[in-house]
């Protein structure tokens, strides 16, 4: 089993382009979740110093390291869940990431749609399509129903009874299951795919 390392040997340009998308994408889905969460009256994120653009505030230097070895890796973001002024605060914070992503990812269609049909050179159709395919891919595995991702949360605020497997022990299991499992995480990247090449091909069409 090859380490995404690698890449940095035998294909450089992917390995910085992939690296520079993940970071930013999961920064601003974690300041999607920031903003939200002040919103509902918390300010948590402020005040512990985590509405800024640095990603090491956001996701660490382990998974730092983790994503430029492995290619995967986390972020985060403090909330106080007792802050929020409405019963579903916490089910619109948790979305608010993965709505950023859908958001990244459909900007990033018409931009590489915009470069094939007006021939906007200073638009590169290899890294906004990445993009676009890395950020519908976060937002469909962030919001499979398990704990700790943000679609547990959504769901578990319509179903209190779920709230205790939170900080369980199944979501860690769950989530390694994900993970070694080809079949799941191939499916997402499957559906990933072929949402940005519809997508695309569809802004193309309505352009020409």
């Amino acid at each position: 089993m090859s380490l995404f390392i690698e890449k940095l040997f035998t294909d450089p340009i992917y390995f910085f382009r992939y690296v520079v998308i993940i970071v930013i994408s999961i920064v601003l889905h974690e300041l999607a979740h920031g903003f939200a969460a002040m919103s509902e009256g918390d300010d948590t994120p402020q005040s512990e110093g985590h509405i800024t653009p640095n990603p090491v505030v956001h996701m660490g230097i382990p998974a730092l390291i983790m994503l430029m070895f492995v290619g995967m890796t986390w972020g985060q973001m403090p909330v106080n869940p007792s802050n929020f002024k409405h019963k579903w605060g916490h089910a619109w914070v948790a979305a608010a990431g993965p709505l950023m992503n859908v958001a990244l990812a459909a900007l990033c269609c018409v931009l590489v749609a915009l470069s094939m049909t007006q021939g906007w050179a200073v638009i590169s159709p290899e890294f906004f399509g990445l993009m676009a395919f890395i950020n519908v891919f976060l937002f469909l595995f962030n919001l499979l129903p398990v704990p700790p991702l943000d679609g547990f949360t959504v769901v578990s605020d319509f179903f209190p009874s779920l709230k205790p497997i939170r900080n369980s022990q199944v979501g860690l299991f769950l989530l390694i299951v994900i993970f070694t499992v080809p079949f799941i995480g191939g499916g997402l990247a499957s559906l990933a795919m072929l949402t940005v090449r519809t997508a695309i091909t569809t802004l193309v069409s309505w352009a020409g």
